[in-house]
């Protein structure tokens, strides 16, 4: 494609996602998958055409801003698991094509220089071990807009990153689809002592973080500074 047919195809892109956002904005769309109640009740409000507007709403979206989280929240407490987990697939594997799609082809030099550090780092990994570093990282940090963005302007190609991301986010849906109602009727039943413990518990293992990547940057200072 000539360089400035190219150059109007980004612009164009460009403008379309602005006027998706705003159109998005304007009609209640954003405040409504806002939160996960809401989010219910607008697609159970929508009938049979909830499984389109779910998987719609969450390609459109989700790169661009709204948290996946909301979406995949929400599923398992509309539908039957099974149901939950496949729009829950294809929602996030859309959402994360377009934002890998975007990312290299649209505004590529743009996002280039805003990727935060803690993803910059796994470029070398990318180069080595492209299809084990997307499945990891899918697996670990699901999918954060960014990490659409790093793929994106990285030099993984378009099918590792796909089949990567597949495999990455299938097991973390599918515990969310299957254990997702049970998870927020435990939440709702559990006493205040349980809320207490769990509260001690994170604040003991951020502690214990704290402390171990501490020791590890005086280590890396100590063996700097030995002659």
């Amino acid at each position: 494609m000539p360089p400035r047919v190219l150059r109007v195809v980004r612009v164009v892109a460009i403008v379309a996602v602005l006027a998706l956002l705003v159109t998005a904005h304007k009609l209640g769309l954003l405040a409504q998958f806002a939160e996960p109640a809401k989010a219910k009740a607008t697609l159970l409000g929508l009938g049979s055409w909830g499984y389109f507007a779910f998987v719609l709403a969450y390609a459109a979206l989700q790169p661009f801003g709204v948290p996946g989280t909301v979406f995949i929240l929400v599923a398992p407490l509309i539908w039957p698991w099974p149901v939950a987990f496949a729009l829950s697939m294809v929602g996030t594997m859309a959402a994360s094509v377009i934002g890998f799609s975007f990312a290299r082809f649209v505004a590529r030099d743009w996002i280039s220089e805003r990727i935060p550090k803690r993803f910059v780092r796994f470029n070398d990994a990318l180069e080595k071990r492209a299809f084990a570093t997307v499945l990891g990282l899918r697996f670990v940090f699901w999918m954060p807009p960014w990490l659409h963005a790093f793929f994106g302007v990285s030099k993984v190609p378009f099918w590792t990153h796909f089949w990567g991301s597949l495999l990455g986010y299938a097991l973390p849906l599918l515990a969310t689809a299957y254990f997702g109602e049970r998870f927020f009727q435990w939440m709702r039943d559990a006493p205040p002592s349980v809320w207490a413990a769990v509260a001690a518990i994170t604040v003991a293992l951020i502690a214990i973080v704290w402390w171990v990547r501490r020791r590890r940057a005086l280590t890396r200072v100590e063996a700097s500074d030995a002659p």
